[in-house]
């Protein structure tokens, strides 16, 4: 008999809190190892393997999360995003390795299906709003340098990517994939845990998680945090392959004269002034679930209502939650049935335009 309670950590692009492995019950070993990347806390929790299995698979792991944190680093000085970048500046072709050339491809082709509201080129724009730092002040950019850095409208459909080379003509291009790697690694962690034997894990990457298997006889339960309360506000069961992710308003974000300004800024207009709460995804199993929990979160976070489920379809989702700004909640019929609510929000309505 035995009692397990660990507990994960909020991050700047997840309405995710704890991690609701709790229980008093013979079960699993669960093993567990820590880390801290991407800016944000990392665990890795397996449940069918002995230690001397799982900890050489999720240290290499961890250490494939280390090495990616500084390669993709969107303003470190030593990273290869910041080397692409200075490139592009130049209208300069620059060559990089298959893995981050194939990253950009994907960054490109889920820019498209977006349509334009996730948009990793506008590096340039997330830093005039000061977020390309540890710590930032609430200062709003200068409104003439935000006007024409808008009109230069940098986007993903300007870069060209040839051969391993990238480069794009509109000088204001600057890759920042803070929307999209977390939920890029989350599948890779998957699959080398799978490609090792380990079939039932639970992997949380600052709060965009992916499940294999159960924990034991159990399935693996993660907690949605309210936006606005430093609580579970529901649970969701997690099935084998998957994923589940969030954009929300909460941690990375300041106020100014009585308004909210996060680090999702809306590509249309330049605004950091935060549209929602939050926005999240179930992402059933299947090819790239973590990417895609991780990317389509943004364009929900942006668009209106009465295109989410619209949007959802783009990459394949049903089951969506948002959190209006008034903490008016909305989900799809799916999500409906997968939320066991622990704090029901005051006002829960249902999406339309979703499959029931």
């Amino acid at each position: 008999m035995r009692c397990v309670n660990i507990s994960g950590m909020m991050t700047a692009l997840a309405l995710l809190g704890s991690l609701l492995l709790s229980g008093c019950e013979q079960g699993p070993t669960l093993w567990q190892q820590e880390s801290y990347v991407f800016g944000t806390r990392v665990q890795i929790t397996t449940a069918d393997a002995p230690e001397s299995v799982a900890r050489p698979v999720v240290s290499a792991a961890l250490a494939d999360l280390d090495r990616w944190h500084v390669r993709l680093h969107a303003w470190r000085d030593d990273s290869e995003l910041t080397r692409i970048n200075r490139a592009l500046a130049e209208d300069q072709w620059t060559r990089t390795d298959p893995e981050v050339f194939a990253l950009l491809r994907q960054a490109q082709q889920m820019s498209s299906a977006a349509e334009g509201l996730f948009n990793p080129a506008i590096g340039q724009l997330v830093a005039l709003w000061g977020f390309h730092a540890d710590s930032f002040a609430p200062v709003t950019p200068d409104p003439a340098a935000l006007r024409r850095l808008i009109a230069s409208a940098p986007d993903m459909s300007d870069v060209q990517l040839d051969g391993g080379q990238v480069r794009s003509h509109n000088r204001n291009v600057s890759f920042d994939l803070g929307g999209m790697a977390k939920g890029w690694a989350l599948d890779r962690v998957a699959e080398r845990l799978r490609e090792a034997g380990i079939k039932s894990a639970l992997i949380n990457i600052g709060g965009n998680i992916l499940a294999l298997g159960s924990k034991g006889n159990e399935p693996w339960k993660v907690g949605l945090q309210a936006p606005r309360d430093n609580q579970a506000m529901a649970v969701i069961v997690l099935r084998d392959g998957e994923a589940l992710g969030t954009s929300g308003d909460y941690q990375r974000y300041f106020e100014l004269n009585g308004v909210r300004y996060c680090h999702l800024i809306d590509p249309r207009t330049g605004s950091a002034a935060c549209q929602r709460q939050a926005a999240t995804v179930l992402v059933e199993s299947g090819l790239d679930a973590g990417l895609r929990s991780d990317v389509a979160s943004k364009p929900l976070f942006f668009a209106p209502r009465t295109d989410t489920a619209r949007l959802a379809a783009r990459f394949d989702i049903r089951d969506v939650m948002l959190v209006e700004t008034d903490g008016h909640t909305w989900l799809s019929p799916r999500m409906h049935q997968r939320v066991q609510w622990l704090q029901r929000p005051a006002k829960v309505d249902t999406l339309s335009g979703f499959p029931s």
